[in-house]
């Protein structure tokens, strides 16, 4: 069995959400909306994804766009599809791996989303 990250190795307080059902906006298109995981909140490590992380998390695999890793408590709920939320950052989940499929401990890979500046004065 896979060694578990110790508690103190995971220092970020990070809420996880899904998709939850697409709203309509005045405008005509959709909105997502956001449905928090139950729990929603866990502690994790949230580290730069090196080229030989990776490798040991998705061997074989391509994950090019990857630029951080999550590694945490297993969560049942966790997918591709989640996201997460540590203060003012968001990153989408494209891979989730379950070491030795032992229910314990999850490493994500994923993507940060940066948010578009503020347009100042011209």
């Amino acid at each position: 069995m896979s060694p578990m990250t110790a508690i103190a190795k995971r220092p970020h307080r990070v809420t996880l959400q899904n998709p939850g059902p697409a709203t309509p906006t005045p405008d005509g298109p959709y909105t997502q909306t956001w449905a928090d995981l139950e729990p929603p909140q866990l502690w994790m490590r949230i580290e730069p994804a090196t080229a030989r992380a990776l490798e040991q998390v998705a061997a074989g695999a391509v994950l090019g766009l990857a630029t951080h890793l999550l590694t945490g408590p297993y969560h049942p709920q966790i997918a591709a599809k989640t996201r997460a939320i540590f203060r003012d950052r968001i990153f989408e989940i494209t891979h989730v791996q379950n070491p030795a499929q032992a229910d314990q401990e999850s490493v994500l890979v994923a993507v940060e989303v940066l948010s578009e500046p503020a347009a100042g004065p011209k």
